[in-house]
């Protein structure tokens, strides 16, 4: 009868593996060091395929460059191939929180694919002395080399997902601020009565808000294509052939498709998070952005009878266990959370990535899981909000109309015609009576009922003016 363990050593002793499992000591001694976040790093299945494509990479270029025999490159090719394909993801179980600055989640790939491999070599896994994790898979490669190498590789792709997510919601606030182009409402500034708009200049503003962050994502993808690969262990490209680094570099940008490029330097490009720290202030910008427009549409739908109520979001599920026909703004409640969680990882990565000593960051496993989820965590929550609740928004025409004829901060068009002055006190004496700014001004006889008439028009007051023609109005 066939074992259902298999013994395992490496240079700490010997274990008992699962037979089953396609990893191997090394990530089992990972899986009882580090039971941290309950995430495996199979969570992230770019970075797994980001992997793959690295160690497909370094066995193409070891195999040109004479290091690394056919009869091995072969098949470690095709077990990275099946990984790519989306094959054996959950044997990638390591916690994305690691000490060893990766070392898990590298021995993680290594051994998957060498076990793999062995299989596609009709051999028994374990069998690591006619393929082993570290001297043929792990050729030319330290984890200081492979593990970031592949976190960039994953971000670029991660960043290439986000930028698509990122143009629906603005395409959902831009088709909105077409829908209400014609809704007259009152603009609002600290929460007091400004001038008039019309929604669909707040919905536009909100779409070209987002649309800066999608130039800023795309910039930021050139942040991180500069690799370290060929650097091994702190950037001297020890154990590794000089041609290495150059050809493996080339082959990883043909086939992952992004365009990484060997850093000039590679001992500094293995202690240097700076990138690191570039994209993660940008995903904050995005989030700062997003939760700043979900608290206006928060907002402008409260109510329905005791807040602005200018707008309706969808209503997409009960709001209280307890109080009748209430219903709740879940959807941009739950992206400012969202939000706010990607502004606290910011301050980890920032964190960790001073933290670095001499020549390595052992913290990037840190850096790499706030990015990967901050990233993956506001993608879902651009396409929930534009799906769930951009679409569905409706505009209550008839409140926005009556606040903004009500309003006294529509007093300010009569600045340059009367002076400030006597501006305001319109206002205060229409917020003390009740009356409107027109009334006010029209019993003052300040203005004719036509001049009032067009000063005093809300579409008049939406875009610069010239009053040229207004300066020999008499005030009287």
């Amino acid at each position: 009868m066939m074992s259902s363990t298999r013994i395992e050593c490496d240079s700490l002793g010997e274990k008992s593996v699962p037979n089953k499992s396609y990893y191997g000591i090394q990530t089992l001694r990972g899986l009882e060091n580090f039971p941290i976040t309950g995430t495996p790093i199979s969570a992230y299945p770019i970075f797994v395929k980001a992997l793959a494509l690295v160690k497909k990479s370094a066995a193409k270029a070891n195999n040109e460059l004479g290091q690394l025999d056919s009869k091995l490159a072969g098949p470690i090719d095709k077990a990275c191939n099946e990984i790519l394909a989306g094959e054996f993801l959950n044997e990638f179980c390591c916690d994305v929180l690691q000490g060893g600055g990766g070392t898990t989640a590298n021995m993680n790939a290594n051994e998957v694919i060498a076990n793999r491999a062995l299989e596609i070599m009709g051999q028994p896994k374990g069998n690591y002395d006619s393929l082993n994790p570290n001297n043929h898979v792990n050729m030319g490669q330290s984890t200081n080399d492979a593990y970031p190498t592949a976190i960039r590789v994953a971000l670029h792709l991660m960043l290439e997902k986000l930028l698509g997510q990122m143009e629906i919601i603005r395409n959902a606030l831009s088709e909105k601020g077409d829908e209400f182009k014609e809704v007259i409402k009152l603009g609002r500034t600290e929460l007091q009565d400004a001038v008039p708009m019309t929604l669909g200049q707040e919905f536009e503003a909100y779409a070209l808000l987002v649309d800066e962050d999608i130039r800023q994502v795309k910039n930021s993808q050139d942040l991180i294509i500069e690799i370290n690969l060929g650097a091994t262990a702190i950037g001297t490209g020890i154990n590794a052939h000089p041609g290495y680094a150059e050809l493996a570099a080339k082959y990883l940008a043909e086939f992952s498709g992004v365009p990484v490029y060997t850093a000039p330097n590679l001992i500094e490009a293995t202690q240097d998070c700076g990138g690191y720290v570039q994209l993660s202030g940008i995903l904050k910008r995005i989030a700062v952005k997003l939760s700043k427009i979900c608290n206006d549409l928060r907002l402008l739908s409260s109510g329905p009878r005791g807040g602005f109520n200018e707008i309706n979001l969808p209503k997409m599920q009960p709001g209280s266990s307890i109080m009748p026909g209430k219903v709740n703004p879940v959807i941009p409640d739950m992206v400012i959370q969202v939000c706010y969680q990607v502004i606290g990882a910011d301050m980890s990565v920032t964190m960790a990535a001073g933290a670095g000593q001499l020549e390595l960051n052992a913290n990037e496993p840190l850096i790499a899981h706030m990015l990967f989820q901050s990233i993956t965590t506001l993608g879902r929550a651009c396409e929930i909000l534009a799906e769930r609740c951009i679409v569905g928004i409706t505009a209550n025409e008839d409140v926005c109309e009556r606040i903004v004829m009500n309003s006294i901060g529509l007093a300010t068009a009569l600045n340059p015609i009367i002076g400030y002055s006597k501006a305001v006190q319109v206002a205060q004496e229409a917020h003390q009576s009740g009356k409107s700014v027109y009334e006010i001004a029209l019993e003052k006889g300040l203005l004719s009922k036509d001049e009032l008439d067009e000063i005093l028009s809300p579409r008049n007051m939406m875009k610069p003016r010239s009053f040229i023609l207004h300066r020999n109005l008499k005030t009287r």
